[in-house]
């Protein structure tokens, strides 16, 4: 089942999407939903992602200082070799 609802954008984005429609070979809708499906899925993760480390926080579960200087010690040198 699908839910139809009206969203607002600037008219600059919405000539952008029909341009980009055009291309595509697709409608407007479409983008729109692809979007919106995008996002969701980007944003679901990351606050599961974010909820998961406070999670680890709540039961103490941190870094040692010896784990968290070799992380930074890592990219330390990986930048000076750059």
């Amino acid at each position: 089942m699908t839910a139809a609802f009206t969203v607002r954008v600037q008219d600059e984005i919405a000539e952008k999407l029909d341009r980009i429609a055009a291309l595509s070979d697709r409608s407007r809708a479409y983008l729109a939903a692809q979007a919106i499906e995008d996002y969701v899925s980007r944003e679901e993760w990351q606050l599961a992602e974010i909820q998961a480390g406070l999670d680890e926080a709540d039961r103490g579960e941190f870094a040692s200082a010896n784990e968290l200087a070799s992380v930074v010690a890592k990219y330390v040198k990986a930048a000076r070799k750059a």
